[in-house]
């Protein structure tokens, strides 16, 4: 069964939205912003504008901003350049000297220092153009000072005139300043980005996980059926899945109750056969009747082995790859076989680079190794043996072989059989196709599918090799 969820078709289109949405929110939070620092930023150009005409002319001071005469004291100060040392100011204080030549069109020129209590204002960098007028030199001076959060006071006096303090918290202060959503709006897109991505991995994770969770069904086994968490097609993919995993174990019962009813069908009659076939008197044709029946149900008892392998009804657990061979090896040399296992190489284990020198440390391993797997045990034996019975059977003699590595782990079974076309020996993989010596020799042609179906089981696969003296069959599963 699966949990309900949206379509991919619904949530797209949804998500699509509530991207867009967020895009015009995020759009409209920094324009806003940006018109505001505009605005905020053009005040404070005007004001100051305005107030060379108030300094220099006497005029009417801008809106929020007052000026105030210097005591004697520190107007003697500023005189002398000492503006750091007024009264009044805040601390610490930062001086910028910002004098203002006067144009050749008559306007007046101005001393005039700006004092912060936190930065020194980059006057230098302030535009500037031919026939530039000294007001709106102060109002190019005035939008520089709005655009820091600072509580900044001007220390004036134009040519021949009294030093003056102009101070206007509101319209070049930090309380001036509008709410700036640009910081906002980029947190509101990461936020949207953050939610999409993982909207979007999530659901892709989902498809990723069942889809690994069916490449391991023939390696580890699985349920009989799934359930997911997903998109309705996720859900659609998953119930087809479990409707054919039914199907198929249904069709694969089937045949082996129809090939066990068989067998068991024959049982009696060939019993009977063989009974009688003791009452002919002529050997060499009680010979053949005998072997004809024990062909009958070698047949009957091969399919119904390939049949349960392909049932996969054996439980995976974890067991030594190596011992199972070892005991493999051993059972074959007590019968009087031509069975062996190859040396084991030493296995060098490399360290990572030291601290202290560029040398990596190694160590090498002697002797057999335990190769440890996860995997069915009934079916990797009936594998390697039915391997061995081949190489026997086409070959003088059989080599085993076994390599591991981080994920796989190999047995290979070398025989002697003179034979060196590979592709001959794998069209032998299809069911119920025999070697040249059929005639000569037992088996119904089920071996080798039986070896390639367990191998794909355990996640691995089986092909032939070109050997020194015939071919080399390696058979490759997953360790994990």
């Amino acid at each position: 069964m699966s949990r309900a969820g949206p379509s991919l078709r619904v949530s797209g289109t949804l998500l699509i939205l509530a991207a867009a949405l967020a895009g015009v929110v995020i759009t409209a939070m920094w324009s806003l912003s940006q018109t505001r620092w505009t605005t905020h930023l053009d005040r404070a150009e005007r004001a100051g504008i305005l107030l060379y005409s108030t300094l220099a002319r006497a005029a009417a001071p801008p809106a929020d901003v007052t000026l105030t005469p210097l005591a004697p004291p520190d107007a003697a100060r500023a005189e002398q350049g000492a503006f750091a040392a007024l009264s009044g100011l805040p601390s610490p204080s930062y001086v910028t000297l910002a004098p203002i030549l006067p144009d050749g069109s008559g306007g007046e020129g101005l001393q005039l220092a700006v004092i912060s209590d936190g930065l020194q204002y980059r006057v230098a960098e302030l535009p500037s153009r031919p026939g530039q007028r000294p007001e709106e030199t102060l109002g190019q001076l005035t939008r520089l000072m709005a655009r820091y959060c600072s509580h900044p006071q001007i220390i004036a006096r134009p040519d021949g005139g009294e030093w003056q303090r102009v101070e206007a918290p509101l319209v070049w202060g930090c309380a001036a300043a509008p709410a700036d959503l640009r910081l906002p709006a980029i947190a509101l897109a990461l936020l949207a980005l953050g939610v999409i991505f993982t909207l979007v991995t999530g659901t892709a994770a989902r498809f990723t996980d069942f889809a690994a969770a069916l490449a391991a069904r023939r390696h580890l086994g699985g349920p009989e059926s799934y359930e997911a968490e997903g998109p309705a097609e996720l859900r659609a993919i998953v119930e087809a899945v479990n409707t054919y995993l039914e199907a198929e174990r249904e069709q694969l019962a089937k045949r082996a109750v129809v090939l066990s009813g068989v067998s068991h069908d024959l049982g009696t009659p060939a019993t009977r056969l063989r009974l009688r076939s003791a009452l002919i008197e002529d050997a060499a044709l009680r010979e053949k009747f005998e072997a004809d029946i024990d062909q009958m149900t070698a047949i009957i008892e091969s399919a119904l082995t390939y049949t349960r392998a392909e049932l996969n009804i054996e439980e995976p657990r974890e067991l030594s790859l190596s011992a199972l061979v070892e005991a493999l090896v051993d059972d074959y040399r007590d019968t009087g076989h031509p069975v062996s296992l190859a040396s084991v190489e030493p296995m060098v284990l490399r360290a990572g680079q030291s601290l202290f020198t560029s040398r990596r440390g190694a160590q090498v391993v002697e002797g057999a190794h335990r190769v440890i797997v996860t995997a069915r045990p009934v079916s990797i034996q009936r594998a390697v043996s039915n391997l061995v019975d081949n190489a026997l059977k086409y070959g003088r003699r059989a080599v085993l072989r076994l390599e591991a590595g981080a994920e796989t782990a190999t047995i290979m079974v070398e025989d002697e059989s003179g034979m060196r076309s590979t592709e001959q020996i794998e069209a032998l993989m299809a069911p119920f196709r025999r070697g040249a010596n059929a005639q000569s020799s037992d088996g119904i042609g089920l071996g080798l599918s039986i070896v390639s179906t367990v191998a794909m089981m355990h996640g691995g696969t089986l092909h032939f090799e070109t050997a020194p003296h015939g071919l080399r069959a390696v058979f490759t599963i997953r360790r994990g």
